[in-house]
């Protein structure tokens, strides 16, 4: 029997670990909220804006590298905090780390990874985020930070959007559960579709408050995200905290349906951070032309999640490594067609609203 094709991009990427994965952990990667409306509309939202093409300018050499916090990396696609790596290859989150380092840029690292945070740090040579939420328990908080400045990571990031659990229902009809991550004390199997107890070790306190994000600013000397904002009015609050950068994120639609998509509502984030604090985006990049518009619309680099468990699917390390690449040709040969050698003379003249066919 002849071997299946190697992929050529993220949807095929998909398609082979969708073959390779038990249903229930597919499901729990690929499911969203409710009816997945915002799931798909992550996606789709990009078709919203088409790109303006520019002829005869210099695009000999092509320079895909930026910074983030004043960290160097070498394609503006970072890994986004997604727990469980093992889900998908017995390697987990050493294989995407190595990945990540390999092509010269960040992993943040969730808080319910199954490995631990120091391990992580001794895996590869390269720059890692740590992960966590508003835990009810300051003790542990204040661990973690403390874990994160011993172990050489480079930021905090702080998920805001999951201070109640989600509807998802594929879980439910799947009676699906995780493991929590490692780092917590008590790691162990929990329903992920069933209610918490008010601020459990597994998720945000729903009892938190911007308080609680300025005081976890307050406890580390190293730069705070604020993951999850969908709005200026948050991006506001966040900047007067002191937040160094927020991540317009949904969740990737796995916690509130019926959102606007993370791309739709990335201008006014950008306009209410007024240069104050960097702009993150995530949710349904899947082209290198979907990067090319988020960084038109002012984000300074976009995250990855799901792509990354397809890659560790179909060839662990290898295939992180592969879905990075496909991202890094789609991106050059975007900038190129645009006439933008370089990260930053990509702005908003390369897009124009679609209008609807």
């Amino acid at each position: 029997m002849n071997a299946s094709p190697a992929p050529i991009n993220l949807f095929e990427f998909e398609a082979l670990a969708k073959e390779r994965l038990p249903k229930s952990e597919y499901d729990y990667i690929a499911g969203g909220a409710t009816d997945e409306i915002s799931v798909e509309r992550n996606r789709r939202a990009y078709e919203s804006w088409a790109l303006r093409p520019r002829v005869l300018r210099d695009v000999s050499a092509l320079d895909l590298s930026t910074t983030v916090l004043g960290t160097k990396v070498n394609v503006p696609v970072l890994i986004a905090p997604c727990g469980g790596h093992k889900k998908a290859h017995p390697e987990g989150e050493v294989a995407t780390y190595r990945a990540a380092a390999a092509r010269g840029t960040i992993m943040a690292v969730s808080a319910n990874s199954n490995s631990s945070f120091e391990e992580l740090a001794n895996a590869a040579t390269g720059h890692l985020w740590l992960q966590l939420y508003p835990f009810r328990d300051r003790g542990l908080t204040k661990s973690w930070l403390d874990r994160a400045k011993g172990a050489g990571y480079d930021a905090i990031c702080v998920t805001l959007d999951s201070q109640w659990p989600p509807k998802r229902e594929r879980n439910i009809r799947n009676n699906y559960r995780r493991i929590r991550g490692v780092n917590y004390s008590k790691p162990g199997a929990e329903a992920v579709h069933a209610p918490r107890p008010a601020g459990s070790e597994g998720g945000s306190d729903p009892a938190a408050t911007w308080k609680d994000l300025e005081w976890i600013k307050s406890q580390t000397a190293l730069p705070v995200v604020a993951k999850g904002i969908m709005t200026g009015e948050d991006v506001d609050l966040c900047a007067e905290i002191g937040a160094d950068a927020v991540i317009v994120s949904n969740h990737g639609g796995r916690h509130l349906d019926n959102t606007l998509a993370t791309v739709e509502v990335l201008a006014e984030a950008v306009a209410a951070a007024k240069g104050k604090l960097e702009v993150l985006l995530d949710g349904g990049i899947r082209r290198g032309a979907d990067v090319v518009k988020a960084l038109a619309l002012g984000a300074k680099a976009v995250f990855i999640g799901r792509p990354l468990f397809w890659g560790l699917a179909v060839d662990g390390e290898q295939g992180v490594v592969r879905v990075l690449d496909i991202l890094r040709e789609e991106i050059e040969i975007t900038m190129a067609k645009c006439g933008r050698p370089t990260i930053g003379s990509i702005d908003a003249t390369v897009l124009v609203k679609a209008p609807r066919l």
